[in-house]
């Protein structure tokens, strides 16, 4: 392996490690359609893969439009073994939620279907901001 090689993996690994790092744990609760009208885009429709955020992290809606990358790591009961898919899920921020804690965040049932099983309602989750890079705006 050349110098160049190695080097590409080590900034690749020290990235990968720094995302963890950022990861905020909390909890995500879903909820159900109509998913419009929203604070953030009023009657205009911005697909299933969106959330709500606690009035912290909405501020006012500076949120809005944020996309928040979001993995489950168990159910609420430690109980449940099969709580989580091993998938993410990309959503972006539509509006406030008003019974969340400041560390919940409300999924679409769409997407929370993506990372845990529906039924539960409530699992544990990591997530970070997720920023799109050059690439993913093609």
């Amino acid at each position: 392996m050349d110098v160049v090689t190695k080097a590409i993996i080590l900034i690749t690994m020290v990235l990968c490690l720094t995302s963890i790092a950022d990861a905020i744990s909390g909890q995500a609760i879903v909820y159900n359609p109509p998913y419009a009208p929203s604070r953030c885009y009023g009657s205009k429709d911005q697909g299933v893969m969106i959330a709500r955020t606690p009035g912290s992290v909405f501020a006012y809606g500076r949120a809005c439009g944020r996309k928040y990358r979001i993995q489950c790591i168990s159910g609420t009961n430690k109980a449940i073994r099969d709580a989580c898919t091993g998938k993410t899920v990309d959503v972006t921020v539509v509006d406030r939620c008003e019974t969340c804690a400041a560390n919940e965040i409300q999924l679409s049932q769409e997407a929370f279907a993506t990372i845990a099983r529906v039924e539960l309602g409530r699992v544990n989750i990591e997530y970070a901001q997720y920023v799109l890079t050059s690439t993913e705006l093609v």
